[in-house]
């Protein structure tokens, strides 16, 4: 079976840039050999879909082994979900020198279910999320994943461009071609460790 790559859109602010930002590197990830060879495919995982509530699950994550174990309906639902993935593209912004709450509170949900997995990551803010990319790389260790040492940071141009991104409204992303040219090279490293698996 082709191995399936999740690329999460980690923001849920309404208005955001994230879905945008996350779509156009789909595209991009889209037109790379690996996928259009189909040694893997790829899709959009939007958290703002998942609308996941605070954790609410009464056990504890890494004593859970199996989806029917899970009390609510919507933990089950994302645990298979997770499941189903082979790895992670985790596309986020940096709020306040971290990352969105929506994505932490996504990990903790879950623990086996990420456990081995490859994952990448691609930051974006007025200076490159650099931070809010180190933090989720080392939680993403914490549930035993395996993050490719390189990061990606998408800084904003100008104070202009930010404010544009953060009431929601699409920007020419071509200001970013070096840094989407990096993504798709981090993308190929993060397949090889699929296959070291």
């Amino acid at each position: 079976m082709t191995p399936k790559i999740g690329l999460i859109i980690c923001s849920q602010r309404t208005p955001r840039a994230g879905l945008h930002i996350g779509s156009t590197i789909l595209n991009d990830l889209q037109a790379t050999d690996s996928v259009r060879k189909n040694a893997v495919t790829l899709s959009l995982i939007d958290l703002a879909e998942w609308n996941l509530p605070m954790y609410n699950e009464p056990g504890i994550p890494s004593q859970v082994h199996s989806s029917d174990q899970y009390l609510h309906p919507h933990t089950r639902r994302w645990s298979e979900e997770v499941a189903s993935y082979a790895a992670f593209v985790f596309v986020t912004p940096q709020y306040n020198w971290g990352y969105p709450a929506s994505v932490k509170n996504a990990i903790d949900y879950l623990y086996h279910e990420w456990k081995g997995k490859p994952a990448m990551i691609v930051s974006y803010g007025g200076h490159g999320g650099g931070k809010a990319a180190e933090q989720l790389k080392q939680v993403l260790c914490g549930v035993r994943m395996r993050p490719v040492e390189r990061t990606v940071g998408l800084t904003f141009p100008s104070k202009d461009v930010l404010m544009v991104a953060a009431e929601g409204r699409e920007l020419d992303l071509s200001f970013w071609e070096g840094e989407r040219r990096e993504v798709v090279e981090v993308f190929g490293e993060m397949v090889k460790l699929l296959d070291e698996a």
